[in-house]
């Protein structure tokens, strides 16, 4: 990773400082990695993949088994929305 470095002049003013901050950064070529880099995940293996959808499989049968003991609603309230 570069590291942008900008020092002030004896005559300059904070403005300017951020501006040439900025055109430096942007001409490093920083942010488009920084980006890229910020929602990559690794790929899981086959066995946490198959975990997890295990996992989901068992949650979707226990809410159902709760919907048909009417222990739970069979469409929840919707989160967020205004109450008259």
């Amino acid at each position: 990773m570069i590291n942008v470095e900008v020092t002030k002049n004896s005559n300059e003013n904070p403005i300017s400082l951020i501006r040439r901050f900025t055109k430096r950064v942007q001409g490093s070529g920083i942010l488009p990695k920084v980006r890229s880099l910020r929602y990559n995940q690794r790929v899981l293996s086959h066995y946490k993949t198959k975990m997890k959808t295990l996992e989901s499989i068992a949650h979707k049968k226990g809410i159902q088994e709760l919907i048909k003991l009417g222990k739970m609603p069979e469409k929840p309230e919707r989160r967020g929305t205004k109450r008259q």
